[in-house]
This record gives structure tokens, sequence and C-alpha cells, in this order.
């Protein structure tokens, strides 16, 4: 990638900054993010220990939240490229398979729409087959 500033496709509140802090000293590796698109809890971001799911051709990468790799399902992404996502922390328990649960939190996604010049200067997006093509993961 070139030196160009690009606007951000994933931000993240001072909750979910927390969060990730408090994961990553409980399991001790780097986390991802995947966002499926599924019915019911399938649709919230949900957080691994890096390469515990596995992303390929239908998944996109929409970039790296603080340290952290982001996917999002391919036809979940359609609906979502126009908007910049702030992972953010909500209480009660989720039901999927997200390594906070525990906890009684759950990441979720807050959107709002990109404006027509940050559209024009985006974070550049690639496959989960791209990125293990070129060892980014």
């Amino acid at each position: 990638m070139s030196d160009k500033k690009y606007i951000p496709r994933v931000i993240l509140s001072e909750a979910a900054i927390d969060t990730i802090d408090t994961l990553r000293k409980r399991f001790g590796t780097d986390l991802m993010f995947h966002q499926s698109g599924g019915c019911c809890d399938g649709s919230s971001p949900m957080c691994f220990e890096k390469g515990d799911f596995k992303v390929g051709g239908s998944d996109i990468w929409i970039g790296k939240v603080y340290g952290c790799d982001f996917f999002m399902n391919k036809d979940q992404f359609e609906y979502w490229k126009h908007t910049q996502l702030t992972l953010d922390i909500t209480q009660g328990r989720g039901s999927s398979f997200s390594i906070e649960i525990p906890m009684g939190i759950r990441f979720i996604i807050r959107s709002r729409v990109f404006t027509m010049e940050e559209l024009e200067n985006l974070e550049p997006t690639m496959t989960g087959e791209e990125m293990m093509e070129n060892n980014l993961l």
C-alpha cells in the first residue's frame, strides 16, 4: 500500500479497546473479528483468537482495528460498504461463538454513512483468499 492516508472502514469505542486488551491478556494471542451476516447473533461481529476462524474467498478483509484483522462476509459487506463501522460493546450474553461472551458482554456494530469525499479515500479491501496468498494472515 502507498503512503496515502485512507479513511478506515472500522473504528472502535473505548469500551471495545478495553475489552480487546482484556481478551489479549486472557488468551495471550492476537485476535481477529468476523461478521458473517447470518441470522440472529450471526450478524454481530465475533471475536476469535487469530486463526481460529478460517477465512476464504467469501470473506472480505475490511481493515485492521486496534491490531486485529476485521473480516465480513461478502454478501454482508455489500450492505455495509457505504458505512463506517464502530466496534462497540453492550451488556448481555450473545449466543455466538465470540470469545467475549463468557464476560457477560458482546461486541456490536454502530454505523454511519460515509460522506462522498470519504468514499473516494477508503481503505482498500481484499478477500480472505488474497490475504492468505499474500501471507498477511
